[in-house]
């Protein structure tokens, strides 16, 4: 399976972002979804994920009630809206998959496939 995320760019605070992630190579409706992102110097952090069964979403406190993820299974695509972005947003993004989470949805390393990331940069 491959990720190919696209959407980062350069924001003010308070604008909104919309990433997506495109699956190729199975159909995501396989896979628990996610989104991480890592700042400079900093450990690659969750941020977002959905669960394939069901479609329940979970958060990283820093992002709710202003990011949201959602799972287009007919584009094969997840997809971040990021709204009320703020400069601590700032980071790498990253979209990953897994069919088994052995340590958590929150711990990368249950996320066995990943995107390359795309650059969210917000500005005051």
């Amino acid at each position: 399976v491959q990720l190919q995320a696209s959407g980062g760019g350069s924001a003010q605070a308070g604008d909104s972002l919309r990433l997506s992630c495109v699956v190729s190579g199975r159909s995501i409706r396989s896979y628990d979804m996610g989104w991480f992102r890592q700042a400079p110097g900093k450990e690659r952090e969750f941020v977002a994920a959905q669960r394939r069964s069901g479609g329940r979403t979970y958060y990283a406190d820093s992002v709710v009630d202003r990011f949201t993820i959602s799972k287009d299974n007919a584009a094969n695509t997840v997809v971040l809206q990021m709204n009320g972005l703020k400069v601590d947003d700032t980071a790498a993004y990253f979209c990953a998959a897994t069919t088994v989470v052995l340590s958590g949805l929150r711990d990368p390393s249950s996320w066995p496939y990943w995107g390359q990331g795309t650059q969210v940069t917000v500005s005051s």
